[in-house]
């Protein structure tokens, strides 16, 4: 379950603030390559694409709630220059196909199925975050490990589905009571999730872009997505289908960090890292750790 969700209500309260100190900006690099690619349903995926095809695996970088292809921006840049990379605008979200048909962690799975098989992607290493842990979780469990050389869980478990809302009573009251946020005062309620998942300072444009990008996705869409991922299937069954070596990349403020260790011992090959001063957004608020820590992984496992 997404921890950020969590704190999101107080987050809100805070959308009208001033925007925290802002970052010189880094030089100008290549604009990745972008793309549309057809999944059947009359639904379309947009992509991001760096890198070129190699020996390496392709590095495929799936984004959380509401978020796109472009939140990957630095991992896109660094990943690139040694593997071929693609990052999804999941389908509903950013700039792909908005439909109120397939909104669940199942069909995305399908989707990216489609695309990569499209796209010749040939082996991978697959990355989910958040909501994207779901994705990655349904993908394993419905198509297997065969062609994945590795697997990174970024600070998120696996949902075990409506059968634990006993379990995790309070916390579910919590993320309903927010839906007629979301409804009510969309913009705001964006603005408050940004601010809760980055802790590092970010200028008014990059807050306005990443609260334009969540935009994309109409509310309703939003909470059927939301239901469907963390009430929704039990996906800790695919925990054994885990074949591929798995690295968990977990905040250490994270709400679920004892239930990410958790899961990371119930892996069939699971290891585990902590990055104790980011928040949810752990490769936006510290992408260089990130990408050591995923670099020495895939250096490791043969990645």
């Amino acid at each position: 379950m997404a921890p950020w969700i969590r704190i999101v209500g107080a987050a809100c309260a805070l959308a009208l603030c001033a925007a925290g100190a802002a970052q010189a900006q880094s030089q100008a690099q290549p604009q990745p390559r972008s793309a549309m690619v057809d999944v059947g349903g009359g639904v379309q995926l947009h992509v991001l694409e760096t890198g070129t095809a190699s020996n390496a695996p392709t590095i495929v970088l799936i984004p959380g709630w509401r978020l796109t292809a472009s939140v990957w921006s630095h991992q896109l840049e660094t990943f690139g220059r040694t593997h071929r990379v693609i990052a999804f605008d999941p389908r509903s979200q950013g700039d792909s196909t908005k439909t109120g048909e397939g909104d669940t962690p199942e069909q995305r799975a399908r989707d990216y199925h489609a695309a990569l098989e499209t796209l010749h992607a040939g082996p991978i290493v697959l990355i989910g975050w958040s909501q994207g842990v779901q994705d990655v979780a349904a993908y394993v469990d419905q198509f297997g490990t065969d062609r994945i050389k590795a697997v990174v869980l970024v600070d998120s478990t696996i949902s075990k589905g409506a059968a634990d809302l006993p379990n995790v009573l309070p916390f579910a009251v919590r993320q309903f009571r927010l839906l007629p946020i979301l409804a009510e005062a969309p913009r705001e309620f964006t603005d408050g999730l940004m601010r809760a998942i980055i802790s590092r300072p970010v200028t008014d444009a990059e807050r306005a872009q990443l609260v334009d990008q969540g935009m994309k996705t109409p509310s309703a869409i939003s909470q059927a997505m939301l239901i469907a991922d963390l009430f929704g299937r039990d996906r800790s069954t695919a925990l054994p289908k885990f074949k591929a070596p798995t690295l968990v990349i977990a905040s250490g403020r994270s709400a679920e960090l004892e239930a990410q260790k958790a899961m990371t011992a119930a892996l069939p090959d699971g290891r585990i890292e902590v990055m104790p001063n980011a928040a949810h957004a752990v490769f936006v608020d510290d992408p260089e750790t990130f990408e050591r820590l995923v670099g020495e992984f895939l250096a490791k496992v043969g990645g």
